[in-house]
């Protein structure tokens, strides 16, 4: 599997408030943006945020076969704002002074607003997210998805739904910005893989703009 670096393409998006290159090679962007919080500040949002979080393990359906969740998570949102996947209705719990602080962040890096964010709580490397992509119709066409990392450093794994052979590997970093958007969701899926040599947990919280049915 190739190892994405920041030079494999040279497409940019330029109403963007940095100016990283795109590693997609084509159909859609993704910008990995490290160390947008630094080491210590990484460590206090960590914990602020792992304590203040009431998280859960849900029951999902794969391949029409409900199987819990592999990892923990909460959603985080405007009222009203509900998210469902995988055949499961999250409502809404109310923000936090942590992630309005990161969601603030967020939509400066990106000039979009966020009404959501799904946390996702990965205890070691035995938590994993499986292959997928943010494609809900409460989405709507073209998503931007902001995603932030705190903790230990994980895999993150992207393939093209059509051309098999485009299949990258990134580590997300504690306290990096990952940005999806374009076609990257109709176009690619994405997983966070096993990894049984990681002991210690990830945070991670990806922000969106829903719309609710």
């Amino acid at each position: 599997m190739a190892v994405i670096r920041k030079s494999s393409s040279t497409s940019k998006l330029t109403n963007f408030s940095f100016d990283f290159i795109n590693l997609l090679p084509k159909d859609g962007f993704l910008y990995y943006l490290p160390e947008i919080f630094n080491a210590e500040e990484s460590a206090i949002l960590f914990e602020t945020i792992r304590a203040e979080t009431s998280w859960n393990q849900q029951a999902i359906k794969i391949y029409g076969r409900k199987v819990m969740q592999p990892r923990l998570t909460y959603w985080v949102a405007d009222p009203e704002i509900n998210i469902r996947y995988s055949g499961i209705t999250m409502e809404p719990n109310p923000w936090t002074e942590s992630l309005l602080k990161i969601k603030k962040i967020s939509e400066e890096k990106t000039n979009q607003d966020f009404n959501g964010v799904l946390l996702n709580y990965y205890r070691d490397g035995q938590d994993t997210m499986g292959w997928h992509s943010d494609d809900e119709k409460e989405l709507g066409e073209n998503p931007i998805i902001v995603s932030i990392s705190f903790g230990e450093t994980r895999d993150f794994q992207i393939k093209h739904k059509e051309e098999k052979t485009l299949k990258f590997n990134l580590a997300l970093e504690k306290g990096s910005m990952l940005i999806m958007g374009g076609k990257s969701q109709s176009c690619w899926s994405h997983a966070v893989p096993r990894r049984t040599r990681v002991k210690d947990p990830r945070i991670n919280l990806t922000f969106r703009h829903m719309r609710n049915r």
